[in-house]
């Protein structure tokens, strides 16, 4: 299947549902979207959104980039948003400042916060409530942050996880973030999203570095995530709250 569907300004968009599963059901598709925000999203964009039949927008940003780029919605919207406003023990963007926005130093400020993001009160409050609301909600749902990456995708593994999709497909949805054909966009708005922000402009190859993910990244958090709760099942009902109700919730709303 086709997994990135093109819009004209929402990056990074696409269906992470279609993987099987253990149990043979199989995750469904068209019902489970992520991406990057939506705050520059066309009127065609809008229109394709709303065409997908969307009942529910998982924001994960904070509330301050949520200021910065607010969401667009299309006419007549009645979907559900999920966004909180729990102010965060570090900013990202605060830390761009100070930085020497070196590939080196990019990445490895990427990896600490998978590890702190993991735990993180305000993002461990919207994972739960991302995982709740694909257990209730009557149609697709999409969940993003700034660029549909870091944020999103630890949410979506999560959900992979309760679902029984294979680690191995897991990683290669994560990894499609890397897809060349939009890496140099990626690369370009991001680029003068830290010049506008810090009056600096990171390398080519530190911007290329940064707009990607890893597996490393991943294994990272789930790292974290073992030395804390002893595995990533236990993290999901002792930190999340995913009990064995939600669980199966979830599971009749996804899988085929």
């Amino acid at each position: 299947m086709t997994r990135h569907i093109d819009f004209e300004a929402i990056e990074n968009f696409r269906d992470f549902g279609g993987y099987a599963t253990g149990c043979g059901r199989g995750l469904v598709s068209g019902r489970l979207f992520r991406s990057g925000h939506h705050a520059h999203a066309t009127a065609a964009d809008l229109a394709k959104l709303s065409g997908l039949g969307v009942v529910a927008i998982v924001d994960l940003r904070q509330p301050n980039e949520r200021a910065r780029e607010p969401s667009r919605r299309w006419d007549g919207f009645a979907a559900r948003v999920v966004q909180n406003d729990i102010l965060s023990s570090r900013d990202w963007v605060e830390e761009l400042m100070v930085s020497p926005l070196t590939a080196e130093a990019l990445v490895g400020d990427t990896r600490r916060h998978y590890r702190m993001n993991v735990f993180e009160p305000r993002l461990i409050d919207l994972f739960g409530r991302f995982l709740r609301e694909v257990g209730e909600a009557e149609g697709p749902v999409v969940v993003h942050c700034a660029a549909g990456k870091d944020r999103t995708g630890l949410a979506c593994a999560f959900l992979h996880q309760i679902a029984g999709v294979h680690h191995d497909d897991m990683i290669a949805d994560y990894l499609l973030t890397n897809d060349e054909t939009r890496i140099k966009r990626k690369m370009a708005l991001s680029g003068a999203f830290v010049e506008g922000l810090v009056g600096r402009r990171p390398s080519d190859a530190a911007l290329r570095a940064w707009v990607q993910v890893h597996p490393e990244y991943l294994d990272d958090a789930f790292d974290e995530i073992r030395q804390r709760c002893g595995s990533l099942d236990r993290y999901l009902e002792d930190v999340l709250r995913v009990d064995p109700a939600l669980r199966e919730r979830l599971r009749a709303r996804v899988l085929g």
